[in-house]
């Protein structure tokens, strides 16, 4: 069986992970004043569009996900002639109307595919289940990794679907938000009351930063640290300790909003990394994605893992 999987670009992997598993994208498309990108996961594209102006209009950004027929469409003409069975992984539902487009897509793909496959001398059936994965950034990454890993392994359609369905329940994303000014904005723009205007007040006057965590599609925050940098240790921290605990796949996902190199300069970033080499947990870094940029500021860092929930500490 041909199995394919689909990301959203808000999902967070190295370019060369996504082209060497053959890794499909529905794009978000991005609109800052009369600048227009689709977000394909290009990283060059992405930090060219966002300098100058372009950058300093980005909390007023507009972000449109593929429609339900985009979605069709790009089914119809390529995924079910490639492939017998597609996992299309998701940004959370709750962050992104990427999942529910892509699930009313699904309805009229299952009842059309037939003539299209048929055309290619194809007879055999084609099945394709949209996945939660209740998380953002690089926390989606790591179901995607994992699809990755048990399709290279033979596991059929059946076993994949069950363990990419239970480790989304168990997949913990965490994030330090260099501006929360600018996030409040975001998340204002957006309809989503999570910080608060005092809070983001107060932050910006102290220099306290939260760490923000999502869980089963749920964000809040579990930590607030003065300074970005002691934020970022305290987080690169915090995954070395879920590491040396035992994860749920040997995954850890990292995401940056800016040039890798700064993420890198971040105090605690090689011991987590150090940690991950001692425990054989691959580490998967990329520049965050244009859409997930916009909606949480350039300099976000954000580290996505799977284990059972603990208290940051």
């Amino acid at each position: 069986m041909r199995i394919g999987i689909v990301i959203d670009s808000a999902c967070d992997l190295p370019a060369d992970f996504i082209e060497r598993e053959q890794i499909t994208i529905l794009p978000v498309t991005v609109q800052i004043g009369q600048a227009v990108l689709a977000d394909m996961r290009n990283e060059e594209a992405t930090l060219n569009f966002l300098t100058g102006d372009t950058a300093a209009q980005a909390y007023n950004a507009d972000t449109t996900p593929y429609t339900v027929q985009q979605v069709h469409d790009l089914f119809l003409s390529k995924l079910v002639l490639d492939y017998d069975y597609v996992f299309c992984i998701t940004t959370t539902r709750s962050r992104s109307g990427i999942h529910d487009n892509a699930v009313q897509a699904s309805y009229t793909i299952l009842n059309e595919y037939r003539p299209a496959r048929q055309a290619a001398g194809n007879n055999t059936p084609f099945s394709l289940r949209v996945i939660d994965s209740q998380n953002v950034f690089s926390a989606v990454g790591v179901l995607a990794v994992e699809a990755a890993r048990l399709r290279a392994a033979g596991e059929g359609a059946p076993k994949i679907r069950a363990r990419l369905e239970n480790l989304a329940l168990h997949t913990q994303g965490y994030m330090v938000p260099p501006d929360l000014h600018y996030l409040r904005n975001r998340i204002k723009k957006r309809g989503d009351k999570s910080v608060s205007f005092l809070s983001a007040t107060l932050g910006t006057a102290l220099d306290i930063k939260p760490i923000l965590h999502c869980n089963r599609g749920e964000t809040g925050p579990v930590g607030k640290i003065k300074g970005f940098e002691p934020a970022a240790e305290k987080l690169f921290d915090y995954a070395g300790k879920r590491v040396r605990a035992g994860l749920m796949t040997p995954t850890m996902g990292l995401s940056f909003g800016g040039e890798l190199e700064g993420m890198r300069a971040l105090p605690g970033y090689q011991r987590l990394i150090d940690t991950c080499a001692e425990h054989n947990v691959e580490v998967f870094e990329s520049v965050m994605g244009l859409s997930g940029m916009v909606n949480v500021g350039k300099g976000a860092l954000v580290i996505g893992f799977a284990a059972e929930n603990a208290p940051f500490a």
